[in-house]
């Protein structure tokens, strides 16, 4: 009985094994809607998308010499800059934007550009036709230059003695590219940004002066500048075509010469301070001498304290004679008393 029931089970399960697996529907792609296809200078369309990262942040451009699957000749060299707009993803992968219609530099044929910032890299183009801007065919691609990065990443350069007090920090950015794809690279331009802490990275072009054959490689170096007063770590991210191919962290010190600045500041304009008003002080005050001495006569020195500390004079003797006693003055000896001025006698008047 043991025996029926286990030859069953393995037959079960092998028929389940042999049954066709059903096919598993692949996860549908990003895409772009326009509310129109078509609009002039000055308008106004509306953006739309699905199939997108949550949270992920998306750049909206209107461009030149580009079509869907070819991709925009030229990058965003070809694309109204000016007039993009940005959009973030919501939880559902999902976004609308308003976009304004404006002129490329290059003429249409035009698409609407959604490209991924942060988030996810990828990147849809939608035909639109921008009424009254020249329109000229495509130009023909003699083939296809790719460029990848072969060789480490490294940041050249140092900080000098102003970044220590707040200065812009300076690097370059240096790195090994090759073309993988079978037409030269001219002249290519490189999105250099840098990023801190949770913040998206803010591009600038680069320009890298040269031509890099297929097969061949090249050392590019393209110039990185911090604001002024950065410190702490930074993120240098270089892209290409809209991909990234570069991504380098940097870590900036701290700007310690700003901070003894305000030190130095923080005891000097007191103590200046303090020695202006004492010596202001000094002019003003009035002087602390006795009154005026006579004319001829040098202003006598006070005497020490010391000195000054003498014996209480003694008290006059009494004569039996006298009504009252004559004090003698503290500062002078009985003997050397002045004497009193002798008075003329008064006589009176006659008649």
């Amino acid at each position: 009985m043991r025996w029926t029931r286990t030859a069953g089970a393995l037959l079960v399960a092998l028929a389940l094994a042999l049954l066709p697996a059903a096919p598993v529907a692949a996860a549908p792609g990003p895409a772009v809607e326009l509310s129109q296809a078509e609009g002039g200078k000055g308008g106004e369309i509306t953006v739309s998308g699905s199939g997108w990262k949550p949270g992920a942040l998306l750049m909206l451009l209107i461009c030149g010499q580009g079509a869907p699957g070819k991709g925009v000749i030229g990058g965003t060299n070809s694309c109204a800059n000016t007039d993009g707009r940005a959009a973030t993803v919501d939880a559902r992968g999902a976004f609308s934007a308003k976009l304004p219609v404006a002129e490329p530099p290059k003429p249409c044929p035009c698409v609407v550009h959604v490209a991924g910032v942060t988030g996810q890299q990828d990147a849809v183009d939608r035909e639109f036709t921008v009424a009254g801007h020249p329109v000229a065919p495509l130009p023909e691609a003699s083939g296809d230059g790719r460029l990848a990065v072969l060789a480490t990443v490294r940041l050249d350069g140092s900080s000098g003695l102003l970044v220590w007090f707040g200065a812009p920090p300076r690097r370059e950015i240096v790195f090994t590219v090759g073309n993988l794809g079978s037409a030269p690279v001219k002249d290519p331009v490189f999105q250099v940004g840098t990023s801190h802490g949770v913040f998206a990275p803010q591009y600038e072009e680069r320009q890298w002066r040269g031509t890099v054959d297929p097969g061949k490689k090249a050392l590019v170096r393209l110039p990185v500048e911090l604001t002024a007063g950065a410190h702490g770590d930074y993120q240098v991210s270089v892209r290409y075509a809209d991909k990234v191919l570069v991504e380098q962290p940097w870590g900036v010190g701290r700007p310690w010469g700003v901070t003894l600045f305000w030190l130095l500041l923080a005891v000097v304009v007191p103590a200046a301070l303090f020695r202006i008003g004492m010596a202001v002080v000094d002019r003003v005050r009035p002087a602390t001498s006795p009154a005026r001495t006579a004319p001829g006569h040098s202003r006598a020195r006070p005497r020490p304290l010391a000195r000054l500390r003498t014996r209480a004079p003694e008290p006059a003797r009494r004569d039996p004679g006298d009504d009252e006693p004559t004090a003698a003055l503290p500062w002078f000896s009985p003997d050397s008393a002045p004497s009193a001025p002798e008075s003329s006698p008064t006589t009176k008047g006659h008649a």
